[in-house]
């Protein structure tokens, strides 16, 4: 037998192609490595397979349609929802082989298709079931045309019958070289920021915000006016239900549990407005929370106010002022005092988050417009520039991020596994109207 040794014949052929005849090498060295040489050019270069757990799979069409757990995949997928998704970030085109790992009825299992691209194909061959009665569902060879690095749909769909657990996606072949797919189980997409910049020691008293939501998936936060110690903004909580919402952090440093927070490090609450509710909230630190029960309309311009006003060396008290669309006027959201401050807002900034994984794969995207903010002098300062950035979500996982200008505002748009992610810390510029808006100062006099 041969075991791993390579014939002498093959060593004597290598050594001619070597240009040095049959004669004897100088070393078994130099022998060795040349043949290692000439070998690695002969011997087709073989692609690992990529394992894409099932855990990272959205369900189709309702997102909430099957149980998705981390290490086990998607469970008691039943054919009410019939599509199983994955995205990957593809940059060589050519063959690409697939395969699933499912369990389940055989009729079932044999009534699957999967579609890459446009390309959708039945099962070629399935495997007898392991001892955790999975099977390997074989769809063969797809064809990967690409222009460019892009996402591309992986789906897996099924027919009728009994309920099927999907384990993983397995790919292999020349188009799976440098593929990238999210492999955790956090499916949100990346939350992304618009930073702005201020003059250094700047006394910032008032920032102001126009916020229209152009996508509204549940479980999406729209911030408007975000500052280092709160943020205000627009939520879709439900189908049902939506949420205007002002919050302010604590200080001690406490992440998770209010009830830890000594009393002179919690915020106050000092006043809200009618229906609005108010309470704590925690695991993102500590706080004070408020929020108004209202279904703000995607596509409608919603207005947004923070105002700070110093009341001793270490004290600051923050509102929120949000204006009402039926009433036409501006309502107070709630008003808190914060210890350990005493000084005007800083780190101005506006963010989109996708706070549900389960619908992580839809696109979400605001305008952010005529943002202004005031100091402590009564004079107004437009934001024309704003700083793209993103969580570590967007620097590993999901490059599904970008922000842009769009009838001179800027917008931020992620999730959707679209194509066009922007680099960390990209400027952006708008132009100026100098139209500072007519009301602000009535609402907010010294």
């Amino acid at each position: 037998m041969l075991g791993n040794r390579i014939p002498s014949l093959l060593v004597v052929s290598l050594a001619v192609l070597l240009g040095v005849g049959t004669t004897r090498q100088t070393t078994a060295q130099n022998t060795a490595q040349n043949t290692a040489q000439i070998t690695a050019q002969i011997t087709p270069q073989i692609t690992p397979q990529i394992t894409v757990p099932g855990h990272t799979a959205y369900v189709h069409p309702d997102p909430w349609g099957a149980r998705v757990r981390e290490n086990q995949g998607v469970l008691k997928w039943k054919d009410d929802n019939p599509s199983i998704r994955w995205w990957g970030l593809f940059k060589t085109p050519g063959k690409l082989r697939a395969q699933v790992l499912v369990r389940g009825n055989p009729d079932a299992i044999g009534g699957l298709k999967l579609r890459i691209g446009p390309q959708e194909q039945t099962p070629v061959g399935t495997t007898e079931a392991s001892e955790q009665d999975f099977r390997v569902v074989d769809f063969g060879e797809f064809s990967l045309a690409l222009d460019g690095p892009s996402h591309v749909l992986i789906e897996l769909t099924r027919g009728t019958g009994p309920a099927l657990d999907v384990k993983e996606l397995r790919l292999d072949g020349p188009a799976s070289a440098q593929v990238h797919f999210n492999l955790k189980e956090r499916r949100n997409a990346a939350s992304v920021h618009l930073m702005y910049s201020t003059a250094k020691d700047e006394k910032v008293d008032a920032f102001y915000t126009e916020v229209v939501g152009v996508e509204e998936p549940v479980g999406t936060f729209y911030m408007a006016c975000g500052w280092h110690r709160g943020y205000f903004g627009m939520q879709v909580n439900s189908k049902t239900e939506r949420r205007i919402i002002f919050s302010v952090w604590d200080s001690g440093g406490e992440e998770i549990d209010r009830q830890k927070v000594a009393k002179e490090n919690r915020v106050q609450l000092l006043g809200k407005g009618q229906d609005v509710f108010t309470g704590d909230f925690g695991n993102e630190g500590t706080g004070g929370h408020s929020h108004l029960k209202y279904p703000w309309k995607t596509g409608s311009k919603q207005r947004f106010l923070v105002t700070a006003a110093p009341t001793d060396e270490t004290h600051t008290t923050y509102s929120g002022y949000w204006f009402h669309p039926e009433d036409q006027q501006w309502m107070l959201i709630s008003s808190w005092s914060a210890p350990k401050e005493g000084r005007y807002m800083r780190g101005l900034h506006s963010f989109s988050e996708n706070f549900l994984g389960e619908n992580g794969h839809l696109a979400r995207k605001a305008l952010y417009g005529n943002p202004w903010y005031r100091t402590a002098d009564g004079q107004w300062h437009e934001i024309t520039q704003a700083r793209f950035s993103h969580d570590p979500t967007g620097k590993t996982d999901r490059f599904d991020r970008t922000m842009g200008l769009e009838d001179n505002q800027f917008f931020l748009r992620h999730g959707g596994f679209l194509d066009g992610g922007l680099d960390y810390g990209t400027p952006m510029q708008r132009q100026s109207t100098g139209q500072i808006p007519s009301d602000l100062d009535a609402l907010i006099k010294k």
